[in-house]
C-alpha cells in the first residue's frame, strides 16, 4: 500500500466517484464530515419512503458500498483512504432510520453519527483497525449509525 494521496481517484470511473461520495470526500480537511453533509439530500428524498423501502435502499447501498469501497481502497492502494466517504452515506442514512423528517432529527443524527464516527468507541475502533477491504470500511460506519441511532432511540426521536 502506498501513502495517502500518492495516487489520486479517476472522476470519470463511477465507482470512484460514488466511493467518494460525488467528490465530497476530496476535502481537503474534514472529508467524512463533507461526505456526511452531502449524504443529506439523498436521505431527504428517502424520508418520505415508507419504512420497508427505506430500509431496502439502505441494505442495497450497504452491500454496494462493500464493493465500492474496497475497489476504490485497491485502485489507490491505501486501506480506508479518508475520502473514501460511500461509509459515511450510509452510516448516516443507518442513524436516521424511522426519524420523523424535520431539521431537530437531521441535526441531532448528524452530530450524533459524526461523534460515534469520529471517537469510534468499542468496537467501533477495533472493527476500523482489524477489518480489512470494503467490508472493514463499511463496517465501522454501520456500527456509528446503530450507536446514533439508538442515541436518538433514547431520545424520543425515533418513530418506529
Amino acid at each position: 500500500m502506498t501513502r495517502q494521496g500518492d495516487r489520486k481517484p479517476d472522476w470519470r470511473n463511477p465507482v470512484h466517484l460514488l466511493a467518494f461520495g460525488f467528490g465530497s470526500g476530496a476535502s481537503p480537511v474534514a472529508p467524512g464530515t463533507f461526505g456526511t453533509l452531502a449524504a443529506v439530500p439523498f436521505y431527504l428524498l428517502m424520508a418520505t419512503l415508507p419504512l420497508p423501502l427505506y430500509l431496502g435502499i439502505t441494505l442495497v447501498a450497504f452491500l454496494l458500498g462493500i464493493y465500492l469501497c474496497g475497489r476504490t481502497s485497491r485502485d489507490l492502494g491505501v486501506h480506508d483512504h479518508s475520502g473514501i466517504v460511500w461509509d459515511e452515506f450510509v452510516g448516516f442514512w443507518i442513524t436516521l432510520t424511522a426519524v420523523p423528517l424535520g431539521w431537530e432529527g437531521v441535526l441531532a443524527g448528524f452530530v450524533l453519527f459524526r461523534l460515534f464516527d469520529i471517537l469510534k468507541p468499542w468496537p467501533i475502533g477495533w472493527l476500523d483497525q482489524h477489518l480489512e477491504g470494503g467490508l472493514g470500511i463499511m463496517l465501522d460506519d454501520l456500527l456509528a449509525g446503530v450507536y446514533a441511532w439508538i442515541s436518538l432511540l433514547v431520545l424520543g426521536m425515533v418513530k418506529l
